[in-house]
């Protein structure tokens, strides 16, 4: 073995994330937002702040991992970061700091989902029950718990007795994009009307909706209370529509509207490909989901005008035996209510039988796709927070939702024809794509780098370069 290799890369993948960073002029707008220093070793802030979020997208989950991992492609760009400039640009990173990056982002975006309507099959729409939801733009909502072992500012223990912190995120289902983060206590409340009022118009922000948009809004049990549920309810403006579906607490009075309903209007629930939705019981045998329309049977005063509830029951499974209230074992169901404004007869413009109880059933049930991208972010930069300090664990959740931001519009603009690599865990696209190694050569000005003719995705790789040099630079 000898070290005498020159010119090596380790982490080739970097150079789409970059050229992707350059073309939409992400750091370019982000070296307005922060504040700028002096002298002459000053760092450009909004490059290094680029430079970390890259590292973070490849597994950096600290300061100094995100400054000893640039050592791999410094062949490519010889001038790491170091780990006190990466420190002093998240110190940098206060409230006002904060929101002038919150609308570059918005910026960044607008210009990244014009590019996306251009691309083959145009802006992603998504499909529920084989219902394709052209026109609207799906928002979903959820809270994670970051734990920690040390005693950081805001950690507290959770309502799942952990210790840590718990950030409510908001996505878009359509993208996949994280489009707001909002770092809270571990003992923060799941329904916290004002912080889920401030991810919503946080992610508004961000989100660049045409005139005349249809927007729906998902969140689980945790927007069960009267003022998060008014609150989606005055989203709707004039120039914009607003749909939402959401979690249900079932209490006595739910129970009692659900014993008087008639067995004859109990339904097939669907699967999300339209098939029945069943599941093998304890016997061996098949249970079908049933869903039904409960708006009629209880009493809804004070909740927002037009909201139904549908509620799904199915045979228990004997895990599920000991969560079982009275009423289910005495019925021998399990229950589970959704609320919606959704109306009946309309459903969702554009969309056939999306008013149905069988079809809103299924779309919240699609809520639960947003458990796989918590999973992706926590393994992007949001699984650790690296500081006692609570501003700059705040930084940091910022600069992994950049990060997170950044692997997306890779995906979305270089890989939307491999769908393997585009819908891949963060671990597997760093081992087929970013984590490639490489060699750089020079010659008659022009640098070329060579990858490993058998690797199975070089030509994947290929191909995403030539797209990225391809995409038109931001003025």
């Amino acid at each position: 073995m000898r070290a005498d290799g020159k010119n090596l890369t380790g982490h080739a993948g970097v150079v789409l994330l970059r050229k992707v960073a350059d073309r939409v002029g992400l750091a370019t707008v982000l070296s307005a937002a922060l504040p700028k220093g002096t002298g002459p070793g000053w760092r450009d802030r909004g490059m290094a702040l680029v430079q970390l979020a890259c590292a973070i997208v490849l597994g950096a989950t600290n300061i100094l991992e995100a400054e000893q991992l640039q050592h791999h492609w410094k062949s490519l760009f010889p001038r790491p970061v170091s780990d006190s400039t990466l420190r002093r640009t998240l110190e940098a990173i206060d409230g006002p700091v904060a929101a002038r990056i919150e609308r570059v982002r918005a910026v960044v975006r607008r210009m990244v989902w014009t590019l996306l309507a251009l691309r083959p099959g145009g802006f992603p729409w998504i499909a529920v029950c084989g219902r394709e939801l052209t026109g609207w733009y799906v928002l979903d909502l959820d809270a994670t718990i970051v734990t920690c072992s040390s005693k950081k500012e805001g950690a507290a223990g959770t309502f799942k007795g952990s210790f840590g912190h718990m950030p409510l995120g908001a996505w878009v289902a359509n993208t996949r994009e994280c489009v707001a983060m909002l770092l809270r206590p571990g003992n923060a409340p799941p329904n916290d009307v004002d912080d889920h009022k401030s991810v919503l118009a946080s992610a508004f922000r961000q989100l660049p909706l045409p005139l005349w948009s249809k927007l729906l809004i998902r969140i689980d049990g945790a927007a069960f209370s009267h003022d998060v549920l008014g609150h989606l309810q005055s989203l709707t403006t004039s120039r914009r529509r607003v749909r939402w579906v959401t979690g249900w607490a079932i209490n006595d009075a739910d129970e009692k509207a659900i014993a008087r309903l008639p067995e004859k209007v109990w339904t097939a629930a669907l699967r999300q490909d339209g098939q029945l939705h069943e599941i093998k019981g304890p016997d061996g045998e098949w249970l079908s989901y049933q869903v039904a329309e409960l708006t009629g049977v209880r009493d809804l005063t004070g909740w927002p005008q037009g909201m139904r509830l549908i509620v799904r029951r199915v045979k228990p499974s004997r895990r599920d035996a000991k969560k079982l209230t009275a009423f289910e074992k005495r019925t021998g169901w399990r229950y589970q209510i959704v609320a919606t404004n959704i109306p009946s007869h309309q459903g969702l413009s554009g969309v056939p039988g999306s008013g149905q109880v069988w079809f809103v059933d299924a779309l919240y049930r699609d809520h639960a796709e947003v458990e796989d991208r918590v999973k992706a972010i926590k393994r992007v930069g949001l699984g650790l927070l690296p500081s006692k300090s609570w501003q700059f664990n705040a930084a940091w959740v910022l600069a992994a939702t950049l990060a997170a931001d950044l692997d997306t519009w890779t995906r979305l603009l270089l890989l939307h024809d491999e769908p393997e690599l585009a819908a891949a865990e963060p671990e597997t696209i760093r081992r087929k794509l970013y984590h490639l190694p490489a060699r750089l050569t020079s010659h008659a000005r022009r640098r070329t780098l060579h990858l490993d003719r058998t690797w199975p995705w070089a030509g994947a790789f290929t191909a995403a370069w030539k797209r990225a040099t391809e995409l038109p630079a931001r003025t």
